[in-house]
């Protein structure tokens, strides 16, 4: 049940003394205390969510941009609990979106376990209510219409074509009217054309479809003027490269910015002839990493389609622009807040001159700042209370595989001298794009209790080229294999520089890196004190199973290759060698409990000890752990590395022991 209420809080921030002590846990066990942070469009006044107790679920507060010292809006969805952000209608109505868990327990694999509801909140009247269409997408505004937005619902999937369906995502596309509650239909997506971008005016410019009959993604493009659509694009489902259309150039008529590979290596930003059908000029490519993408203009209501540059990751995210305004805009926002890092405007006024700015980045959780004519308000963190000068620095490294591919990752470094102790944390995925640009809870937690972190970015990675994507899996599957090997010798790799005591190195992974922490616990050639696997894969060829018949076309090679062939967890669990913490949600739909169950039978046959921890009522993902869970969770990993691993024991003593044996 939706409601209004009427009390108010200030914004605030949080301070805490510096001390060397490492923060109580309860500190990085809490959810985001501000985050969504949304700026209406004449920048009069902004919402965010706020969680106001430890535990609690999330409440939107709407203020006013010239009186931040007056109490504001409040509104509450309990039983349900808001997700982080609003879209404004006008400069007096937002949309908004709320769950509520209806179900614990896990009938099959990919169950959601949560219910979405939409609602509608008019500042000015202060009235709150529903939205009748459920499980829509906001697909943009329209400035010329009043009261009407853009959005789009899912589409029935025909028989045998829930896999294509997951790249067209066919959907229909609705007028919606916010005032009388109704929609009317302007375009029914389908297979064969269904993922449709549309104008500021809500006009359908480009699209994608499948063909069936020669199973190739078709981009489709609608010149101006016209109500007919043309091909621009052919690429067949089983090819690993990529095209995307991200834009409009301006530069040239009839002529798309894409993010392709276009016969190379590395994804590259493109000019793209729609009327041709050829790759005009090449905007930008690098030889080292993937180009992320387009960057578009920060007025996005007066500006709404203007592409300002281009964006890439490595070490950190970079911003090269084409736009010169756009560019001194960042350099001097970069100036303004403090300890700068990694700086995002997540609104601005059309006007041009209210904006709600946010850094992020490593030693930044997250804080959120509003700028109007001129004028810098800090208005709170994500978690206040964690300082900056407290927070672990991260620095980018790459070192070589010892079959000589080159493998980069992120050191999170601990304050004091080395050699430190050292948990090697590999991501999900594992074809992922894992950047530490941003505020890493657990690498952060760790370092803060004296652990270094490494997060190695092991072949499959994303982000430095085909090559190293499919090296993980083309000439067989090198899971528990070579990507294991690109673990292992990051950590001998930290060991050689002397930031690392060889005798005190662990491994804590989540999804895939439980997989590779379980396959760290019963290698032969052991180099871990003990390992951590969390949701984790312990049998391939039950999540291959899952998998096998919902894939289609580079995605299936992809994933089925890198599973069929790969070293299983349980097939190997009697040679666990190490102790071993096993941490599964009971409510995991990506990766069922059955996974930890039937893992734990082989251990108990084997004969082998483990240690084990059950969240009850979380699911796979960082937005289903809440404070009781990572609570619980840090608790024991901490107990488990300091006493059960030895983590934090001297050196000396470790050596003696050692020498014992």
């Amino acid at each position: 049940m939706l409601r209004s209420i009427g009390i108010g809080l200030l914004l605030f921030i949080c301070t805490v003394e510096v001390t060397a002590e490492p923060y109580p846990l309860d500190y990085w066990a809490r959810r985001a205390a501000v985050s969504g942070v949304s700026l209406s469009p004449d920048g009069s006044k902004f919402a965010l969510t706020r969680i106001l107790v430890r535990g609690g679920n999330p409440i939107i507060e709407i203020y006013e941009s010239d009186n931040l010292n007056r109490e504001p809006e409040r509104i509450n969805a309990d039983p349900m609990e808001f997700l982080p952000g609003v879209t404004w209608i006008d400069n007096d109505i937002f949309i908004f979106s709320a769950r509520q868990q209806v179900r614990e327990i896990i009938g099959g694999f990919n169950q959601g376990t949560y219910k979405y509801k939409n609602g509608i909140y008019d500042t000015s009247k202060r009235e709150l209510g529903q939205i009748r269409q459920d499980y829509f997408s906001v697909v943009g505004l329209l400035p010329d219409k009043p009261n009407k937005i853009l959005i789009s619902t899912l589409e029935g999937i025909p028989d045998g074509m829930q896999a294509v369906a997951r790249s067209i995502r066919p959907r229909a596309y609705w007028e919606y009217d916010t005032k009388r509650n109704r929609k009317k239909l302007l375009m029914r997506g389908q297979i064969s054309l269904g993922n449709i971008r549309f104008d500021r005016d809500g006009n359908a410019i480009t699209a994608l479809g499948f063909d069936r009959g020669s199973d190739e993604f078709i981009y489709y493009w609608r010149p101006a003027g016209t109500k007919d659509w043309e091909e621009m694009y052919r690429i067949h489902e089983d090819s690993f490269e990529s095209f995307r259309v991200a834009g409009i150039d301006p530069a040239a008529e009839n002529h798309f910015f894409v993010i392709a590979h276009n016969g190379f290596d590395k994804l590259g930003v493109w000019s793209y002839d729609a009327k041709n059908k050829k790759f005009s000029d090449l905007i930008y490519r690098r030889n080292d990493v993937d180009a992320d993408g387009l960057l578009y203009h920060s007025n996005r209501l007066a500006n709404t389609d203007d592409v300002t540059g281009i964006s890439w990751c490595k070490d950190k995210c970079y911003r090269e622009f084409f736009d010169a305004s756009e560019e001194a805009l960042y350099r001097q926002l970069e100036a303004l807040i403090p300890n700068a890092d990694t700086i995002s405007i997540g609104g601005r006024s059309k006007d041009g001159n209210t904006l709600i700015v946010r850094n992020t980045g490593p030693r930044d959780p997250g804080t959120y700042y509003l700028i109007r004519n001129g004028k810098v308000s800090t208005l709170s963190g994500r978690k206040p209370y964690l300082e900056h000068d407290q927070l672990a620095p991260v620095e980018y490294v790459e070192y070589e595989a010892r079959d000589g591919k080159t493998i980069g990752g992120y050191v999170t470094m601990p304050k004091g001298e080395g050699p430190f102790p050292l948990v090697v944390m590999p991501h999900g995925g594992p074809f992922v794009d894992e950047t530490v640009y941003y505020f890493d809870e657990w690498a952060q937690m760790l370092a803060n209790n004296g652990y270094m972190v490494l997060q190695p970015q092991y072949r499959g990675s994303l982000k430095y080229g085909l090559e190293f994507y499919k090296s993980a899996f083309i000439d067989g599957s090198e899971a528990g294999h070579a990507m294991q090997d690109d673990k292992d010798d990051g950590a001998l790799h930290l060991v050689k520089t002397g930031l690392v005591d060889r005798d005190r190195i662990a491994m804590f992974g989540w999804s895939y890196g439980g997989y590779a922490a379980l396959i760290a616990a019963s290698r032969e050639d052991q180099i871990y004190q003990c390992a951590i696997a969390g949701a984790a894969v312990s049998d391939m060829r039950m999540q291959l199973n899952y998998y096998r018949y919902q894939l289609r076309g580079s995605q299936k090679i992809a994933q089925l290759s890198y599973r069929d062939g790969a070293v299983n967890p349980i097939d190997v669990a009697h040679k666990v060698n190490i102790p071993l913490l096993i941490v599964h949600g009971d409510s995991d739909q990506r990766v069922p409990l059955e996974h930890f169950d039937k893992y734990i039978d082989e251990l108990d046959r084997a004969g082998i000890s483990y240690k084990k921890l059950i969240l009850e009522g979380a699911d796979h993902f960082s937005n289903t752990l809440f404070y009781r869970h990572k609570i619980s969770l840090y608790e024991n990993m901490l107990e488990f590395l300091n006493n059960d691993c030895g983590l934090k024991k001297e050196r000396a003593t470790l050596a003696s022991v050692g020498d014992a044996r």
